[in-house]
């Protein structure tokens, strides 16, 4: 079986869950791109900004292990939602898996360049297992809450060619390759939820995302903050002028803070749903920067290509 439908039976196929707003004929194409041989060849690799650097890097530490869970979220409820939406998490689980695999790469050029990056690999790792201690709902609210968050990031440095203007670029293409990637299955754990709460009341259901979205949505500035100064006392910056610099890169400068405040905000009203926005083209646009490598169609009964498992031993280790 093809891992997405045809845009004709997207088209036709209505869905089971209520109040999707996902494209009918939306299509979730996991693309094998790798960048396992693309060095970091400058330490400070965004156009020679060690904050621009710093954030992003401490954001690639998250991840690897972050995007795990989520595989590991959604599979409990593939089967038990309808045809279309067990292709869009099996296309969703291809897709992660690869994330996980690429930025691994990345974090170990980081290694490379001499940054010390186990404190942020043990923050992260502290909060997933406190995630994973919750009922099993609660991993597909954080799971349907950080997406939102990293969708929306992922939008704006699409959309804003500052971001990556002068940076390395084999980094730029990881980068917006994985950007463009989160922008299309940004709805998948969403619809998940929705499906999956379609007998709760309409206030349980909002009241219960928003909650996680504000403990989360403060957790994450929170512990990215903290990777962002750690990664500069190492470049050398720290004090006054770490959080000072910080602080103009995320609201003034580049402001991928501010500029992403007002997208996040959106979660929070009755009936939100991701694809409320309809940001394809900026899809469009960050595969014009690359030459897409679409996966081969794999097996049916194959939860991933051999060469993409992820099991306890093996899981971000080898490259395909």
């Amino acid at each position: 079986m093809d891992i997405a439908p045809t845009a004709a039976q997207a088209a036709t196929e209505i869905p089971a869950y209520n109040q999707s707003a996902t494209p009918a004929d939306l299509l979730i194409r996991p693309r094998n791109r790798n960048f396992a041989s693309a060095v970091i060849d400058r330490r400070r690799w965004v156009d020679g900004d060690p904050f621009a650097s710093a954030f992003f890097n401490a954001l690639s530490v998250t991840f690897p292990e972050g995007e795990i869970f989520f595989i590991d979220s959604l599979k409990k409820f593939r089967k038990r939602v309808p045809p279309k939406l067990q292709r869009e998490i099996r296309a969703f689980i291809q897709q992660e898996a690869i994330h996980s695999r690429e930025h691994h790469c990345f974090n170990e050029h980081l290694k490379d360049c001499d940054f010390d990056i186990s404190r942020l690999e043990q923050a992260i790792s502290g909060v997933v297992n406190r995630i994973r201690t919750m009922p099993e709902h609660a991993h597909l609210v954080a799971t349907l809450c950080i997406e939102h968050i990293t969708a929306i990031l992922a939008a704006e440095v699409i959309a804003n060619p500052k971001h990556f203007e002068n940076a390395d670029e084999q980094q730029r293409k990881l980068w917006l390759w994985h950007a463009s990637e989160e922008i299309e299955h940004k709805g998948v754990a969403y619809d998940t939820w929705l499906h999956m709460t379609k007998d709760w009341s309409p206030f349980k259901c909002w009241f219960i995302r928003c909650s996680f979205m504000a403990k989360i949505a403060f957790g994450f500035t929170k512990n990215r903050a903290r990777g962002v100064l750690d990664l500069l006392r190492q470049d050398g910056i720290s004090g006054p002028r770490a959080w000072l610099g910080l602080a103009h890169y995320a609201f003034l400068g580049k402001a991928p803070f501010r500029r992403t405040l007002w997208p996040l905000l959106q979660f929070f009203k009755p009936g939100f749903h991701p694809w409320d926005i309809d940001d394809r083209a900026l899809i469009r646009l960050a595969e014009s920067e690359y030459e897409a490598a679409i996966m081969a169609e794999v097996d049916a009964g194959s939860e991933r290509p051999d060469s993409l498992v992820l099991d306890k031993t093996e899981r971000i280790k080898k490259v395909a």
